[in-house]
């Protein structure tokens, strides 16, 4: 029975062969590691790396995919687990001694930057994540300082992660095809990340950007003065999307813990 896209899980299968070979190619599964897909849908790339894989685990929210998982893969092949992505504890799979998790998944769109917020919280356990992802997304998580599009989810993912986009991929790979391009992007967590409390760097972040046309000296009024600013190494009359990662973890050096 052919099961039709629920638009309440954001949901656009992949099913252009090329597209999904080109995908495994960049993932590069081998057997013997650890490796999990978030939303495998109807299967098409947890097929093609069960291949490669000893074994796999995925997360999967729909319940008639779950049942037709458990129906097309065996269980020493596939672990379900049969959840939401944004509640999952992903430090629970089982790693080899030696190895870290390798995450990968065309995610859901509606709860994109949820979920990588969430999976930020693991990246001491993660070896890399290769996401399919809207391509819109990919560009403000990779996205330099300068940029239009730089943002607060650049910052706070390029402090846990070394990014990339590796392809772009069109709305005909899809059924039903999105309105939208999307993208590939590699996603490795950075060995040693800047020094600094997240919540606060998250809150000077979010404040920065709440008002990104104005200067960061009135963005950041009431939390920072003008010569604190400075004593960061910030110009007062910069703009947010002009600010480096390294310049917001210096500003938020200079706070106490949130």
């Amino acid at each position: 029975m052919k099961h039709v896209a629920r638009k309440r899980f954001g949901q656009n299968f992949l099913t252009d062969k090329m597209v999904l070979n080109d995908i495994i190619d960049a993932i590069g599964p081998k057997p013997g590691q650890a490796m999990v897909e978030i939303g495998p849908g109807l299967a098409a790339m947890t097929a093609l790396l069960i291949k490669q894989l000893d074994h796999m685990h995925v997360v999967e929210l729909d319940r008639d995919l779950v049942a037709r998982l458990e129906k097309t893969f065996p269980r020493e092949k596939l672990t379900i687990h049969s959840g939401d992505a944004l509640k999952f504890d992903y430090g629970q799979i089982p790693v080899p001694a030696g190895q870290k998790l390798r995450v990968v998944g065309n995610l859901p769109y509606n709860i994109s930057s949820p979920l990588l917020f969430h999976l930020a919280d693991f990246a001491h356990l993660i070896e890399d994540q290769h996401f399919m992802l809207q391509k819109e997304v990919v560009e403000r998580m990779v996205a330099p300082p300068g940029s239009k599009v730089y943002g607060r989810l650049s910052v706070m993912l390029q402090w846990r992660y070394k990014m990339q986009l590796m392809f772009i991929v069109p709305p005909t790979a899809f059924e039903p095809p999105p309105q939208v391009e999307s993208a590939i992007v590699r996603m490795i967590p950075v060995a040693e990340k800047l020094a600094c409390d997240g919540p606060t760097l998250e809150a000077v972040v979010m404040k920065a950007f709440s008002q990104r046309r104005k200067v960061i000296r009135n963005c950041l009024a009431g939390m920072f003065t003008e010569q604190q600013i400075i004593d960061a190494g910030v110009d007062p009359s910069m703009r947010p999307e002009t600010v480096s990662l390294e310049q917001y973890v210096a500003l938020s050096n200079l706070l106490k813990p949130a």
